[in-house]
């Protein structure tokens, strides 16, 4: 156990710095607290299984090709090729903003996709991959008013002050009411989102699609169209997906 936590340690400091990819031993040594004995003996045990890549010339370590092929096959199992990223590129062309599709993980969400349109050119950048707090923004809230109640509950109680704890539960049921989250600066100033659910054929919540635009001189006419899109793309694909 010890080894899969410092392994995940590596893998987290390699992944940390969005624009460094290339670490040395005494780097990764000093970011995970590990002597470099045992940093070099736990990274020879990445590299034999491609979780790590260590470039010849300069002896740096980066990430391996192993997480590629893992992402990849995880992409293609929840029905992304054949189903949502078509959906999402529909509506990208028809709203002419970024379209993001978001799964939950424990307490955040991550961002698995992000479908730009090239027509735009003032638009969001939120990375793939990147994890958010699940009460921040609103594919999140969407999520998290159409979990179990328990479940939703326990994040809730976890992320949210105490002091809030009872208003926030009421903005998650008037999510859950709508059909639709929207949120306005939560995360970057200027920016906002609306998002709609998405469920499976057994009416499970796999995630949410979102639209993310600048804010600035949005009218309420634009405003109320990006949410009849959400709402009718968040049905649509959880139709497709079997979700009755």
């Amino acid at each position: 156990m010890q080894s899969i936590d410092r392994a995940m340690q590596v893998i987290q400091a390699l992944t940390k710095n969005e624009t460094k990819m290339w670490y040395s031993i005494t780097d990764l040594s000093k970011e995970c607290e590990l002597p470099a004995s045992t940093m070099h003996r736990l990274l020879q045990s990445m590299k034999k299984h491609e979780l790590i890549q260590q470039d010849p010339k300069s002896k740096l370590y980066s990430m391996g090709n192993a997480w590629l092929e893992y992402g990849l096959k995880m992409y293609d199992s929840i029905d992304f090729v054949a189903i949502i990223r078509p959906e999402m590129e529909k509506l990208m062309h028809e709203v002419e903003e970024s379209v993001y599709f978001s799964k939950p993980i424990g307490l955040e969400a991550l961002i698995v996709e992000r479908i730009d349109c090239q027509h735009n050119p003032i638009r969001i950048y939120d990375q793939l991959g990147l994890r958010i707090p699940l009460n921040i923004g609103a594919a999140n809230k969407v999520m998290l008013a159409n979990m179990p109640q328990s479940e939703a509950i326990n994040i809730v109680h976890s992320l949210v002050p105490n002091e809030e704890q009872d208003e926030f539960i009421t903005i998650l049921s008037e999510i859950r009411r709508k059909g639709f989250g929207e949120s306005h600066g939560e995360k970057t100033p200027g920016t906002s989102s609306v998002a709609a659910p998405l469920f499976n054929n057994k009416n499970e919540l796999i995630g949410a699609i979102s639209i993310g635009y600048i804010n600035f001189k949005v009218t309420d006419e634009r405003q109320n169209y990006l949410i009849e899109k959400i709402i009718e793309y968040g049905w649509r694909i959880s139709s497709k997906l079997g979700s009755k």
